[in-house]
């Protein structure tokens, strides 16, 4: 069960962590790199993204909530297309439907696109590299849109070199591929890492990936599904999180693993 950094200190998300990982040998660690969501993690863009999947598949007469894109974050544009397809066809979209379709949503997302910078996510990626700790994008999306600006909002933090993307994996979140791959990109053991995020499903794959996973409720998703998905501590905004950071990687860096 995930620790709430109000009910809970850091110590104890970190030792309850440390009790559950299978290790042979246990050695001091430092985290070296941070695996970091991008959509409603780095950037307040998730409300965009639901209307603009709500749109495009309202117009294809299947019935949807703009709600329920906040649940399906983290996921490929392929597999979301296919998870609406099975549900209202009884069957998957064709790799044409599929494409078509992503294009078509992500237009819409272009279009009426107002993302920001998530309030407190430069405060916390400054953090990490002035910890000497790597950032490495770990994101379901495929969009230039957003894809495009990150290097330039976070001050070269994200370089095209150290992004995982949908583009990159063949199984989308809540697989622990994207999160495998980040690992190998990162050059790090999963006790060297760290993963943010801000859904269920990327949770659950960075948890799968055997990595100390944040949840960082940023959105309208309930807090206890960040919980129950796994989430080792949940924060409850970036600010939040980016000031309590220096304490929990004090932490983390002084167990043994």
């Amino acid at each position: 069960m995930a620790n709430s950094c109000i009910d809970n200190t850091n110590a104890t998300a970190v030792d309850n962590f440390a009790k559950n990982i299978s290790h042979k040998t246990a050695n001091q660690t430092r985290i070296k790199a941070a695996l970091i969501d991008m959509d409603g993690t780095l950037y307040d863009s998730m409300p965009w993204h639901a209307r603009a999947w709500h749109k495009m598949i309202t117009e294809l007469g299947v019935e949807a909530t703009v709600e329920e894109f906040f649940e399906y974050e983290g996921m490929t544009g392929k597999a979301t297309v296919n998870l609406l397809f099975e549900r209202a066809f009884g069957r998957q979209a064709t790799d044409e439907e599929a494409k078509d379709l992503y294009a078509r949503k992500s237009l819409y997302f272009q279009t009426d696109n107002k993302a920001r910078i998530m309030p407190g996510a430069l405060d916390m990626v400054n953090t990490l590299i002035a910890n000497n700790i790597l950032p490495v994008l770990v994101t379901g999306s495929g969009q230039a849109s957003l894809l495009d600006r990150i290097n330039n909002d976070f001050h070269g933090a994200f370089p095209p070199e150290r992004r995982i993307t949908a583009h990159d994996v063949s199984k989308g979140k809540p697989d622990p591929e994207p999160y495998l791959k980040a690992l190998k990109l990162a050059g790090v053991d999963p006790k060297e890492a760290i993963v943010v995020e801000n859904a269920p499903l990327g949770i659950i794959s960075g948890v799968a990936a055997g990595i100390f996973t944040i949840g960082v409720n940023t959105g309208p998703i309930p807090r206890h599904k960040l919980i129950d998905a796994g989430a080792n501590i949940v924060f409850d905004s970036m600010p939040q999180f980016a000031e309590k950071l220096p304490d929990l990687l004090l932490e983390l860096n002084k167990k043994t693993f």
